[in-house]
């Protein structure tokens, strides 16, 4: 589009110029990478699950009176509490997610409503721990019962499923550390530290999501 525009001289007399004024650029919103890329990996979690869920329903499909009687042997009411001790987490975790999107690394008070990104993912990293030390207790407790990976197939497929599990919870752990110390090295926290806790937050919410799963197939549905 050309618009001419006429302007005076100080002569008096008159002048015009042409003005082109050209169309601006589109702007293009990309999508995170880092966020694309953490959501494509969990998908190969999924399938991977997925499998292990496979395997524990062919082997119980194989021998239901084994089940029957070993699954009897679990605590229920302690995987319940460690179970709900797990879930919590998921909360404190998006709380400390929320926190850092609003660029807020540490605490402006005492008060949970003023904590930051670390606070929270310290309660988070805290919650979790607890629930790894309540796995490796009650492994324990059923191996002494004789419930052990090679006693048969039901111990291999407990063992299996939940272990897995519980090692991705660990990994999820050591993530968390980094997420905080990250957010304690650099001088300013911006939204690259924001995007590392909120893909850490998908993770962590995925695994939650899968021992609820776990927990309804193996301490309920026995």
């Amino acid at each position: 589009m050309r618009k001419t525009a006429r302007a005076i001289g100080h002569n008096g007399g008159v002048t015009s110029t042409s003005i082109n004024l050209a169309p601006s650029a589109p702007r293009i919103n990309r999508p995170n990478t880092v966020a694309v890329g953490t959501i494509v990996w969990l998908g190969s979690e999924v399938m991977f699950f997925a499998g292990l869920f496979a395997i524990y329903f062919t082997l119980r499909s194989m021998a239901p009176e084994l089940w029957a009687a070993e699954a009897g042997r679990l605590n229920v009411p302690y995987s319940t509490i460690n179970t709900i001790i797990l879930v919590s987490s998921s909360f404190t975790c998006q709380f400390g997610v929320f926190a850092a999107e609003r660029m807020q690394p540490r605490m402006t008070g005492w008060s949970p409503r003023k904590w930051g990104m670390v606070e929270w993912f310290f309660l988070t990293y805290a919650l979790g721990a607890v629930f790894v030390a309540g796995q490796v207790l009650e492994y324990a407790t059923l191996v002494s019962e004789g419930i052990s990976l090679s006693s048969n197939a039901y111990g291999s497929a407990f063992y299996l499923t939940t272990g897995f599990h519980g090692l991705h919870v660990t990994g999820g752990l050591i993530a968390f550390l980094l997420v905080i110390g990250r957010a304690y090295a650099v001088k300013r926290f911006g939204h690259k530290e924001a995007t590392s806790a909120i893909v850490v937050s998908y993770y962590w919410h995925f695994v939650d999501v899968v021992w609820i799963g776990l927990y309804f197939v193996i301490y309920i549905l026995r």
